[in-house]
């Protein structure tokens, strides 16, 4: 007897079952079943008929041997009439209707894509465009839903006859694959000279690793946007374009043909092995080799640093171009310091054009913008630092489902922005600092973007405090919803929770460079009893003024100045050097810092750090965020097992004495103790303090669970020494998964906050 059953299923992760329906079709014909599969605005409908035991084992495998890029959410089933059909079809898409399909991200070339690649005997050997179901580009590439190709910017590439074959067969491996193409029909390769015309060559990618070979920058057009390259070896051809691109210090990102190809610039463990070579292929910060055996990297390509920021190729054409370079390459986002990656092929023309000596361009439209993601490797699993190509836009299942549709603005650096609806938050690619209009037009652009593939309109928007935050001005302007401001660091807190499927109550370590603070001041240094709901400030890093406020972060010998007056009331000693250093204007910026005047007082953990820096002789003044913070840890001692002690004043709100430890940090300085074992033991320190301020909350609040947020804890010495120093005590520690700890994920905490505070919608 036949069960007929018609089953609904919700598919993450693939763009309204692009490539699992083939699946479905494959499995369902295997099994000898009626029915048919297809797509609508929900995501993918199946319609199964046949024997009891065959329907069975059809919904077993739909879910055990689901193809690379499905994650199925769920599966729903129901019985129906039984139609009598026979065999099985797939459904044409029908778009309409209240949208709950998905998009998926961008995912690297696959293996059977890359053998064809390789393959003399292949239609589309050695072709640059080269994709199929499994891979390729999909949210760059998105105009619409539902995602079939008139909706995407391969609608102006008419099918050949032959991907037409493949696109139309249900046996296929491109069967729907919405990018497929040929070099009969796709997209097409140009190299370009530094003013955009044409420069004719027999073969586009040989002639472009010559470039490269000779000394050359190439902006490289790629999923997300155009890269800058650059030999990695070239000391000349690196230094070019990091004077061009006015970046200072900050390391570049390389990438490298291959697995074993990147283990000759860094040292890879299993799980950075893993990372290295998924589906997203992220940037992976890496322990750097050095010395004999290695392979040679220009030294201002990463100065001074002891990480590499190492990918590996993910499109065919990296593919192409690094097998004909024959070894690593730069590959850093196309862009002056400060500005978005460029990703339209005119824009990109006029604002690199004097960056780069050429370009290797193509005619296949982005739509949308995405940089790089960055990951680092934790405790045997992956922490994103920047979540963007490859991961965007996946979502963040929260909880519960949501009354009210919830946009999140995010902060103002490293922004993201969060759209939400029903139980799914999509947290959208990394925008960068909103400190500019071309930086805000993005963020803009992107909300627009989100709320029409995920039909999603806002009834209730999330903003910052601050009331000069470009993403709160945008909120504040926001018509006919309700607005939630959310304080900075009850967002990072709630973020974590999000982030672990939890609702609190916790104890928060907010730990940042700055938040604005209800009190007037400038908090980042705080320990919260939070939940998604509310928060009360327990304790905090004690407060020093901010002298000269922006100049503070700019110049971390400035706080030096001003830790070292806390520590000393009496006087520091004066044969520090960084006092020597800076002797000429070391009175007038504690004289500022005493009048109050553009000296806001901060209780920044960040700005911690950046004293001790300054003390140790790290770093006086910075040339990117974090950067002090940054090379204080890789100077660290990871072996060095003790640490400093800091004070813990007690009240109604715990005050925790970092001057204690910048004391301390001098006390060894003086005596001559290696930089490197001054830096363990000030990064021991933090995380001791960290933990006896959670002891003492624990004692007080009775609650053992504590949040880790905030941009301080990407430095993952810290993060491990706090996390085990609380695990230690009994607490059970969160810390993020999903999203990175910066800033970059508070808007997912601003959209937690709002839907805890949220009644339901009465309205008719």
């Amino acid at each position: 007897m036949a069960t007929n059953i018609r089953t609904l299923v919700q598919v993450a992760g693939v763009v309204q079952g692009v490539g699992f329906r083939p699946f479905v079709y494959a499995l369902a014909t295997r099994l000898g079943l009626a029915g048919l599969v297809g797509n609508d605005s929900a995501g993918v409908f199946i319609e199964i008929e046949g024997p009891a035991p065959r329907v069975r084992d059809f919904l077993v495998l739909l879910e055990q041997d689901a193809p690379p890029l499905a994650r199925i959410d769920a599966v729903r089933t129901f019985v129906i009439e039984p139609r009598g059909g026979a065999g099985f079809c797939i459904a044409a898409s029908a778009p309409g209707g209240h949208r709950q399909a998905l998009i998926s991200a961008d995912s690297a070339t696959c293996a059977d894509c890359l053998a064809e690649l390789a393959d003399p005997g292949d239609r589309r050997f050695g072709y640059p465009f080269i994709n199929c179901t499994n891979c390729g580009p999909r949210f760059t590439i998105v105009l619409d839903v539902p995602y079939d190709r008139p909706l995407t910017t391969m609608a102006g590439f008419a099918l050949c006859a032959a991907c037409a074959a493949e696109y139309h067969d249900p046996a296929d491996r491109r069967f729907h694959a919405q990018p497929v193409c040929c070099p009969a029909c796709g997209p097409r390769l140009r190299l370009l000279d530094a003013g955009g015309g044409e420069v004719p060559v027999p073969d586009v990618v040989v002639a472009a690793a010559a470039r490269l070979a000779a000394g050359e920058v190439l902006a490289v057009k790629g999923l997300g946007g155009y890269h800058l390259a650059v030999d990695a070896g070239s000391e000349p051809a690196a230094a070019a374009l990091r004077a061009r691109k006015h970046r200072e210090d900050k390391p570049f990102a390389l990438m490298a043909a291959s697995l074993e190809a990147a283990r000759g610039l860094c040292s890879i463990d299993e799980i950075a092995a893993s990372l290295l070579t998924s589906r997203m292929r992220p940037i992976v910060l890496l322990p750097r080799l050095r010395g004999p055996g290695g392979t040679p990297v220009a030294e201002s390509v990463a100065p001074g640093t002891r990480q590499l920021g190492v990918m590996l190729p993910y499109t065919p054409l990296h593919h192409l171009l690094l097998r004909a370079l024959g070894r690593p390459m730069v590959l850093t986002s196309g862009n002056t310091s400060d500005e978005p990656i460029a990703y339209d092929d005119k824009d990109a023309l006029a604002r690199l054009a004097g960056l780069a000596d050429g370009f290797l361009a193509h005619d296949r439209p982005i739509h949308l913008r995405a940089d790089d993601s960055v990951v680092r490797a934790f405790r045997g699993r992956e922490m994103i630092l920047r979540r963007s190509r490859g991961y965007v836009p996946e979502p963040v299942r929260l909880r519960a489902p949501l009354t009210r549709p919830v946009l999140g603005c995010g902060a103002e650096l490293k922004n993201t922005f969060c759209l939400a609806k029903d139980d799914r938050a999509f947290v959208s690619h990394h925008i960068g600092d909103l400190e500019n209009y071309e930086t805000f037009r993005s963020f803009t652009e992107g909300i627009a973007h989100f709320r029409r593939l995920f039909d999603v309109t806002p009834q209730v928007v999330a903003h910052d405090l601050h009331p000069e935050y470009l993403s709160t001005k945008y909120a504040l302007e926001c018509e006919d919803v309700e607005l939630v401001a959310v304080q900075h660091h009850h967002a990072h807190i709630a973020s974590c929770l999000a982030d672990n499927g939890e609702e609190g109550p916790v104890i928060g370590v907010a730990f940042d460079g700055a938040g604005y603070g209800p009190d007037g001041t400038i908090w980042g240094g705080e320990f919260l009893i939070a939940d998604l709901a509310g928060f009360s400030r327990a304790g905090f890093l004690a407060p020093v003024p901010l002298p000269g406020s922006a100049a503070a972060i700019r110049q971390p010998w400035r706080m030096a100045a001003v830790y070292l007056a806390a520590a000393y009331p009496e006087g520091p000693p004066g044969s520090l050097e960084v006092m020597r250093r800076n002797a000429d204007r070391w009175g007038d910026v504690l004289a500022v810092a005493r009048s109050g005047v553009n000296s806001p007082l901060t209780s920044s953990a960040g700005r911690l750090f950046d004293a001790a820096a300054a003390v140790l002789g790290v770093r006086d003044a910075i040339n990117y965020e974090g950067q002090a913070a940054v090379e204080l840890e890789q100077l660290a001692d990871p072996l060095e097992p003790t640490g400093y002690s800091a004070g813990i004043a007690e009240g109604e709100q715990l005050r925790v004495l970092g001057a204690d430890l910048i004391r301390a940090v001098v006390d060894d300085v003086r005596g001559g103790v290696l930089p490197e074992i001054v830096a363990a033991r000030f990064h021991n320190g933090v995380a001791d303090a960290i933990a006896r301020t959670c002891a003492l909350l624990r004692a007080r609040s009775g609650l053992e669970v504590v949040a880790l947020s905030g941009g301080v804890f990407q430095n993952l010495l810290l993060l491990d020494r706090t996390a085990s120093r609380l695990e230690a005590d009994g607490f059970r520690v969160l810390v993020h998964r999903q999203v990175p700890p910066n800033d970059g994920g508070i808007s997912l905490g601003q959209v937690a906050v709002a839907a805890a505070c949220l009644l339901p919608d009465l309205s008719p």
